[in-house]
């Protein structure tokens, strides 16, 4: 459960009715969220209940975390790791770098449905490959998120008879530094970015903009950094022969 310190500014406060609106989110999901600590509860004014800016970027926040498959437990170790007196701003960057990096996000699709994409059949072990690749991924019972901008990738490979052992250990590495540069990254805008615009009054929106705005240019820089470093490894072993494969 987290505790929440601070419920943000009072310069703008609203009902429930309007909360409910402003979110997208039923009373009764609110209250669940709010009985078990996500978000905190409501303002008291005589006896009527108010919410505020931190009520709406926490509610978001949680809505943000459900959408990539977290379940109540590990919401709750997420929020548990955000100060109770965060400012909207602050939790609106978390939940700007938690949003989807890519510009085309995945359709979810029953089995049926991804063979019929696919042009064929696939096995379970294909199923497994293409989940290493990062191409499918399992949803619910019957159903798979696809990346069906790199569908036609991932079954090439299927094709060629790339290994499924090579594609899990690939994906470990994607994972590892991945989780590495998520880390890194989140502290380079919270150290060097969020300050700046906290000083300036910037709102949460304009905080989640400049990260949506910046996430291309990131992936870029990424892709252009691994290719600078490939050429690096190239070079390297023209230099020392005995470093590349017989």
């Amino acid at each position: 459960m987290v505790e929440h310190d601070s419920v943000g500014s009072t310069s703008e406060l609203l009902t429930l009715d309007e909360l409910t609106s402003r979110v997208g989110m039923s009373v009764r999901n609110i209250r669940f969220y709010t009985s078990k600590g996500l978000v905190p509860p409501p303002l008291r004014r005589g006896r009527s209940g108010f919410y505020t800016a931190d009520h709406v970027a926490r509610i978001e926040l949680v809505q943000e975390l459900q959408s990539h498959g977290f379940t109540l437990t590990a919401i709750e170790k997420f929020l548990a790791n955000i100060p109770g007196d965060a400012t909207p701003e602050e939790i609106a960057l978390q939940r700007a770098m938690l949003a989807p990096w890519q510009a085309e996000p995945p359709l979810e699709m029953s089995r049926d449905e991804l063979e019929r994409r696919a042009g064929r059949s696939l096995t379970e072990e294909d199923l497994t490959t293409l989940a290493a690749l990062g191409v499918v991924s399992r949803a619910r019972q019957d159903r798979h998120r696809v990346a069906v901008s790199q569908l036609s990738v991932g079954l090439g490979l299927l094709e060629l008879g790339f290994p499924t052992e090579a594609a899990h250990a690939a994906a470990e590495v994607y994972a590892a530094h991945g989780r590495q540069i998520a880390r890194e990254l989140t502290q380079v805008f919270l150290t060097k970015a969020w300050p700046v615009y906290q000083e300036s009054g910037a709102s949460a929106e304009r905080v989640r903009e400049v990260v949506e705005r910046l996430k291309p240019l990131s992936i870029a820089s990424l892709v252009a950094a691994y290719e600078s470093a490939m050429e690096e490894t190239r070079l390297e072993g023209l230099a020392d022969p005995s470093t590349l494969p017989s």
